[in-house]
């Protein structure tokens, strides 16, 4: 089962792509200007690192449906619904992504009109410029939303079929579980607390760096095949 083990280590290596990905957009390259108070003029100043960061979400998106799709006859070996299921949401999560890529860009034309134009700070632009604020918010909120999903999945999966060991699918069950109630109070209006969301980042890194050094448990693959 040695392609297992490879197979693993490759995934792995997808993973932290997706992870470094995921921090370099919403940490640097997207969070501080298209979140900030003064969009309108920091959007279009910072123009290329927004182009930048939507190219490298789509690629994170593609890479996610890769993953599902390399992991697809593993999974089967222990149950086709959650291989399928996985595979499925992970597309989902893709489409998500695409849609925000969309609103962010649409924030970046807009903000690229204002300052060539010179227009005025009227209330009609005030009004536009938040409604592709919160239009933005919406999508961005929503696919944090809908990427729960899929990496519930993964982690039940891996769960079942043991094919890492336990206590890092059952890290990453709760992780995920508290960035969705997080995510959806945030949605409502209600936010507990960010700091829900580091369990998931910091098993979102362990896992990839397991993967790479240990890869799957071959073992557990060659008891299913008998």
């Amino acid at each position: 089962m040695k392609s297992n083990k490879k197979t693993g280590r490759l995934v792995g290596l997808l993973f932290l792509f997706i992870f470094a990905t995921g921090i370099t957009v919403y940490q640097f390259l997207q969070s501080p200007v298209l979140f900030s108070n003064d969009f309108l003029t920091t959007a279009s100043a910072n123009s290329n690192e927004i182009i930048i960061s939507t190219l490298l979400l789509f690629l994170s998106g593609i890479t996610s449906v890769i993953i599902a799709t390399v992991l697809l006859p593993i999974f089967k070996e222990h149950s086709v619904t959650l291989g399928f299921l996985y595979l499925s949401f992970s597309i989902l999560g893709f489409i998500a992504i695409s849609i925000d890529n969309i609103s962010v860009l649409s924030m970046l034309e807009f903000s690229l009109a204002y300052t060539k134009n010179a227009i005025g700070n009227s209330d009609i632009i005030n009004t536009l410029g938040t409604v592709f604020y919160k239009k933005h918010w919406w999508t961005h909120y929503l696919s944090l939303l809908i990427s729960c999903f899929p990496v519930f999945i993964l982690y039940y999966t891996l769960y079942m079929s043991k094919l890492i060991p336990k206590v890092i699918s059952i890290v990453g069950i709760i992780a995920v579980i508290l960035m969705f109630v997080e995510i959806l109070f945030s949605i409502f209006g209600n936010s507990i607390s960010m700091n829900m969301l580091l369990p998931i980042g910091l098993i979102q890194l362990i896992l990839p760096l397991w993967l790479i050094f240990k890869g799957l448990n071959s073992s557990v693959l060659e008891t299913e095949m008998k």
